[in-house]
């Protein structure tokens, strides 16, 4: 008898917890609890964190947690460090359901940087109108920054000022087109946007949408993790937790 701990929050993630559930797999939706009204889930669900890793352990004893998924973002580092240390202590197998990161391809003019520092550093001295495609929890460091008009959107509705003496925030939640970004960006005159390397098709419209604009794109590269198994596909983790199998990326370590 399995019983998962599906730790979500991507578009992939509410993908295999439809996939489980139409299987009547016994499983458990996880949500970190950073977006006011999550996504509807076909399966129980609880918010918040565990408790770092001595919590997890604890969680996944106390309900007889069989098999964790964790199907969080890329950039969701800590957690996913956390669910590996986890596992490892308490015995219960993992696998992470993944993105593939996104590649440039031709016309793509893009700056990759390891990190949000990186990126602060990577912006031109001179003004420039900025599309800051990154989520609220990094902006803070934009500020060193503040010649620069910063384009945010969001999923919720900023609580009080933004922490940037120039911004606008467009709330709105994807997946996004590029027909659609591409129009964000005329009626912003975006001349450079910053994105993480989320991967996934539901974001990558911002980028497409650079492309046929000619504008230049600073990439974040994803955080590393330690090394864990990886699907890439919902039939890969299926497979994992019926057979045991292996998914074809397994092992692997996420780098920057």
């Amino acid at each position: 008898m399995t019983r998962i701990l599906l730790l979500g929050g991507t578009t992939e993630a509410s993908g295999l917890a439809r996939a489980l559930a139409a299987r009547g797999r016994d499983a458990v939706f996880s949500y970190a609890g950073r977006t006011k009204a999550p996504v509807g889930q076909p399966l129980p669900v609880r918010v918040g964190g565990f408790g770092g890793v001595a919590g997890l352990a604890e969680y996944l004893r106390a309900e007889a947690i069989t098999h964790v998924i964790d199907a969080t973002h890329p950039f969701a580092a800590r957690i996913s460090a956390n669910a590996v240390a986890a596992c490892r202590a308490t015995g219960v197998p993992l696998c992470a359901y993944e993105r593939p990161q996104w590649d440039p391809g031709p016309g793509d003019r893009w700056t990759r940087v390891p990190d949000i520092a990186g990126a602060v550093a990577a912006l031109p001295a001179a003004p420039a109108r900025i599309f800051l495609a990154i989520g609220r929890q990094n902006l803070e460091p934009f500020a060193a920054s503040p010649r620069h008009f910063y384009l945010l959107r969001l999923v919720d509705a900023p609580e009080g000022p933004l922490p940037l003496p120039e911004a606008e925030a467009v709330i709105d939640r994807g997946p996004f087109t590029e027909p659609g970004d591409r129009a964000l960006m005329q009626a912003h005159r975006i001349g450079l946007i910053v994105a993480k390397n989320a991967g996934g098709s539901g974001a990558r419209a911002k980028l497409d949408a650079a492309r046929a604009l000619g504008l230049p794109v600073i990439v974040i590269d994803r955080p590393a993790v330690p090394p864990r198994p990886v699907a890439l596909e919902v039939e890969q983790v299926l497979a994992w937790l019926d057979h045991g199998a292996p998914p074809p990326t397994s092992p692997t370590e996420r780098g920057v």
